[in-house]
């Protein structure tokens, strides 16, 4: 069952991700796109900032997949600002290892996820993908090697204010093993000065290094297409996956 500690950080996420990796991803994603035109899986959509940004750059359907109620809701809201839109998306309430579509599509992009899915977890997603890949299909991801991660005291991450009310989220790692981490988050509201608002979430990530995640690409039917800033591209071979069929 999914367990959904993700919908705490909701009121939080745009703030901190529009003062993070997004800007950076609207100018490195667009040049990998350029050639789609017919069909996108977007991984982990969130409320759809990265959505949006595909459909300004592509004329394709998209299939924006996001297990969050809460990451859906602000998505769909999103999606209903624009008519355009709305005709566009369709939103799939299912992790990546779960998702199939009608047919096969021609890229996949996938920001910011990938440290939810352990060893295991990213054999089966590789496979996942490479089945609703059309041959040749694009897979995007973002990925730079990891630093080294020493448990310590929290940390504030972020502080943003909204009218009166000042957000911060707060962040420890607590374990770090391998290339999985455990780490604490606080998501705070305050008013002047005061907590009115506190909710915390520990969680594991994974933080594979880049020999690893080729590895692991090469031998689910991948290869290198570019490697641009942290921002990946991978192609399907076009023999090397046959997508299922009732």
């Amino acid at each position: 069952m999914y367990h959904d500690h993700y919908s705490v950080a909701v009121p939080f996420y745009d703030l901190w991700h529009e003062d993070g990796h997004v800007p950076e991803i609207r100018r490195l994603l667009p040049p990998l796109l350029n050639d789609v035109r017919r069909s996108v899986m977007e991984i982990g959509a969130g409320t759809g900032l990265i959505t949006e940004l595909i459909a300004w750059e592509t004329p394709a359907e998209i299939y924006a997949v996001e297990p969050s109620l809460g990451m859906r809701s602000v998505l769909v809201s999103r999606l209903a600002e624009r008519a355009d839109l709305l005709s566009r998306v369709t939103v799939l309430p299912c992790g990546a290892l779960d998702v199939d579509v009608d047919e096969p599509v021609e890229a996949v992009v996938m920001i910011s996820v990938l440290h939810a899915f352990d060893t295991a977890e990213r054999e089966r997603l590789w496979a996942v993908l490479a089945r609703q890949l059309e041959p040749g299909g694009l897979l995007v991801f973002n990925h730079r090697e990891p630093p080294p991660r020493i448990p310590g005291e929290l940390e504030r991450m972020g502080s943003y204010q909204v009218g009166r009310h000042t957000y911060e989220i707060w962040g420890q790692v607590l374990e770090a093993a391998g290339e999985t981490v455990r780490g604490r988050f606080l998501y705070q509201i305050r008013q002047r000065g005061a907590l009115i608002s506190e909710d915390e979430v520990v969680s594991v990530s994974h933080r594979p290094g880049r020999g690893r995640l080729d590895a692991e690409l090469d031998a689910a039917g991948f290869t290198l297409d570019r490697d641009a800033d942290g921002l990946l591209a991978w192609r399907l071979a076009g023999n090397s996956v046959k997508r299922e069929t009732a």
